[in-house]
Formats: structure tokens, C-alpha cells, sequence
């Protein structure tokens, strides 16, 4: 690597003004798929969750991070999207168990009724698909930064293409796999237990194919306007572990 392409941790920490907005589209995009997650919908024979609409957005952002601030940043997003989604998961449920008011029980939507069990049907969560989904979501997000990190440095920053779809194909196929099986073991047939895994794993990897293009420039934006291009060869890839920051962060080898 270049002297040129060597910064410090004290000076790499300076140029991540976007670091923030990317935060946010992240968290955003995984509590907003975790609420709209209850709506089914099918495609042709194909029934997926409404949260596939969004949800894939957080592996895209995923890739973004790590190709640009390394898995380090990547890894603290991580657990803070964790933390974010429990807050909601949490407010949530006390909301639901919270004594409705007489007058709000009977009141009238539209031509609906809207009631206390409504409400908690919608917004509620099953404690095992919970469990599920936190599980899943850590195992698919780092195994997605991981991979995206390593296949980085064996390609030598080139093909990026390669890294977003190689790291989302093993990312989601943990989440997918992990979720379903979780959640749903022992109440639907194995083999519906495969179609969903493979359904899901082939829509959300195909969401990742399709919006390549604005990675791309989102990345080359983010690597201009930061001046960062960040390689993880000494980085701790322990996902228990908050900082680990490696120091060689820019340029290419």
C-alpha cells in the first residue's frame, strides 16, 4: 500500500460526514421492514412479507459501509440498528399492553372499527418470530460485512459487483434460512420450510442485482467525498467487539 493511501484513525475519523445519513437509512430501513413485516403478499406462487420491500436496503447500506468505512463501522451500525429495533420492538408491546381508552376502543375508521385487538394484531409480535428475526438479523449482517470485507482484499478493490452480490447471497441465505427456521419449525412442512427459505433468499438476492447501479454511486460518491477506501487487513472480526478499527484505511494495494 502507498505512504499516500495511509491515514491514522485520528484522521480517517475526520472525513465520515456522511457516515450519519448512511447510519440512518440503515436503522430506518430495518424497524420500518420488522412493522410492515406482518403484511403477506404473493407473487405468481410466491408469498412473501411486505418487509422484503425494504429490508434488503439495509444489506445494500451494509455493503456501502464496509466497502467505504471498513467492518469496523460497519459492525458498530450493526449492533445499532440491533438496539434501535428493540427500542421499537419494546415501546411496541408496552403500547399494546397499555389500558386502551373506552372511547378509542369503539371509535370508527372509515368503515372499520378500531379496536384493541386490531391494534395488537397488526403491531404485535409472536415472542419466537421475534427471537427469530433478532437471531437472523445478526447472523445475515455480519456474515454479509465479513464476506464483503474479505472478498475486498482478494480482489484488490476491484469488481465491486462481485463482493455486493457474493457477500448478499451468503448474508441473506443465513438470514433466510436462519428466520424461517426459527420461526416456523414444526408448524409447516419441511419442504414449505425449503420453498419459503429459497423464495425469499432468490427475491432479496435479486433485489440486491437489480440496484447495483446506484451502489455503485453511491459508493464512488461516498469514496470521493470522504476520501476514504477502506481495506481491513489487520481488522478484528470479532462481532462481540465495538471499536477494532485497523489503521491502513486508504488506497489501493
Amino acid at each position: 500500500m502507498s505512504d499516500s493511501g495511509i491515514q491514522t484513525e485520528r484522521q480517517s475519523a475526520g472525513r465520515e460526514r456522511w457516515l450519519p445519513v448512511i447510519t440512518a437509512v440503515f436503522v430506518t430501513s430495518l424497524i420500518v421492514s420488522n412493522i410492515i413485516a406482518v403484511k403477506l403478499f404473493s407473487i405468481g406462487p410466491v408469498i412473501l412479507p411486505a418487509g422484503v420491500i425494504v429490508f434488503p436496503i439495509s444489506y445494500i447500506f451494509g455493503d456501502i459501509l464496509t466497502e467505504v468505512y471498513g467492518y469496523a463501522r460497519a459492525r458498530q451500525v450493526i449492533w445499532i440498528g440491533f438496539g434501535c429495533n428493540l427500542i421499537a420492538v419494546a415501546a411496541i408491546m408496552v403500547s399494546i399492553y397499555l389500558p386502551p381508552a373506552s372511547f378509542w376502543d369503539i371509535a370508527q375508521l372509515g368503515s372499520g372499527t378500531l379496536t384493541q385487538r386490531a391494534y395488537a394484531a397488526i403491531l404485535g409480535f409472536a415472542p419466537r418470530v421475534l427471537m427469530a428475526s433478532f437471531v437472523a438479523y445478526l447472523a445475515g449482517e455480519f456474515l454479509n460485512s465479513f464476506v464483503m470485507a474479505k472478498m475486498k482484499i482478494a480482489t484488490q478493490g476491484r469488481h465491486l459487483w462481485s463482493r455486493t452480490f457474493g457477500s448478499t447471497l451468503v448474508g441473506q441465505l443465513a438470514d433466510s434460512g436462519i428466520f424461517i427456521s426459527l420461526a416456523f419449525f414444526g408448524t409447516v412442512p419441511t419442504a414449505a420450510l425449503l420453498t419459503l427459505i429459497a423464495s425469499q433468499w432468490l427475491v432479496k438476492s435479486a433485489y440486491e442485482a437489480l440496484v447495483t447501479p446506484l451502489t455503485y454511486a453511491i459508493v464512488n460518491f461516498l469514496k470521493r467525498a470522504e476520501n476514504r477506501d477502506y481495506y481491513d487487513y489487520n481488522t478484528n472480526f470479532n462481532p462481540l467487539i465495538w471499536g477494532g478499527e485497523a489503521r491502513e484505511t486508504g488506497g489501493r494495494p
